[in-house]
């Protein structure tokens, strides 16, 4: 497949500004492979599609306030610090992206905070964006990862070009979110509501956790036409043993089970048995998966609608099928289903 077939005019009103009001009352489109079929309806309907004994895979990834704003030594220009991952915890090391690139050198110092108690050394240009910083703190490392947790802000997309607000911090977040270290919010969790999990619970479908620290690589555009030569970052996975019990469990009795998001689904085909089982697991990945592709673990997956020509759209089609998926986008636009991070969601059966 090619960059062009993923294609499509996206009109701008669609990019989704703010979440919807109540999480689980998005809109859902459902989209049976099969049947060929498509549905309208909210997200909360979702419980009607799963019965007892299925599998939902989460990704239980917590997003970190990874945006900080700093001032250069000298000038006081105000550079934006988006801190991607650390490197080193001993000597305070982090990669991370400056923004205006082109004004930070090697040697150049940041203040972060009103009291400037916080301050960073640039020692590395990692990439033509990234650079290396190291921390300089006067405390120990907890009180260091608290300062950075003080003066970082939740990282929204760019896109989103309002100011953030106080609800942004709850609802740029699962509400299963666990283990700290993502830059992004894995989205299609987003719409999951304590009621709509206590009702799936009831109902006896069993969830599946697992970890992919969200990368920024994820938003990084395939800038090459033929597929199979783009790269994407590295992520760290986790997979317990408790977690694939449950998930071979639900293959063995042929259940659904369902990936709820690309993240999940990246996760569990990185880590496949000979015998398409999936095994335990903590390392890192960088899989990409377009069409064509055959899926070794779910049967069916809920994502939101992503921006043309991203890879998350890719997947989404590999899933569903190509003419399939951009019937379905067409469909979206033409209903004003809104697209990407605060967007709609759609199952895929």
């Amino acid at each position: 497949m090619k960059l062009s077939q993923f294609s499509f005019e996206l009109p701008e009103e669609l990019l989704a500004e703010y979440p919807s009001e109540h999480r689980d009352e998005a809109r859902l489109m459902v989209l049976n492979r099969k049947e060929q079929t498509i549905e309208h309806k909210q997200f909360k309907d979702v419980i009607n599609y799963f019965d007892e004994g299925d599998v939902m895979m989460l990704n239980n990834t917590k997003v970190f306030p990874a945006r900080m704003f700093g001032n250069k030594e000298k000038t006081g220009a105000r550079i934006e610090v988006f801190l991607l991952r650390e490197l080193n915890s001993e000597h305070r090391l982090w990669d991370v992206l400056v923004d205006p690139a082109r004004k930070i050198r090697i040697g150049n110092k940041l203040f972060f905070g009103e009291d400037e108690s916080l301050v960073a050394e640039v020692i590395d240009n990692t990439t033509s964006r990234g650079r290396t910083l190291r921390f300089l703190y006067d405390g120990s490392y907890e009180e260091f990862r608290e300062k950075l947790l003080e003066l970082g802000q939740t990282p929204l997309p760019k896109f989103i070009k309002r100011d953030l607000e106080p609800e942004d911090k709850e609802r740029y977040q699962t509400i299963y979110a666990k283990h700290e270290g993502a830059v992004a919010a894995p989205t299609a969790g987003l719409h999951f509501s304590k009621h709509l999990m206590k009702r799936l619970e009831i109902k006896g479908v069993d969830f599946a956790e697992m970890t992919l620290h969200v990368g920024l690589g994820t938003f990084n555009p395939v800038e090459v036409e033929d597929l199979s030569k783009h790269k994407m970052d590295s992520e760290k996975i986790i997979i317990s043993e408790e977690t694939c019990d449950i998930v071979n469990n639900a293959l063995t009795t042929k259940k659904k089970i369902c990936a709820v998001g690309t993240t999940v689904m990246r996760t569990v085909e990185s880590s496949v048995s000979a015998s398409h089982r999936l095994n335990s697991y903590t390392g890192w990945t960088n899989k990409f998966i377009f069409p064509p592709y055959d899926f070794s673990i779910a049967n069916c997956m809920i994502t939101n609608f992503h921006t043309p020509k991203s890879t998350l759209m890719m997947m989404a089609a590999a899933f569903a099928g190509h003419d399939f998926i951009m019937r379905a986008y067409e469909e979206a636009i033409k209903e004003k289903y809104k697209f990407y991070t605060y967007g709609d969601a759609m199952l895929i059966l």
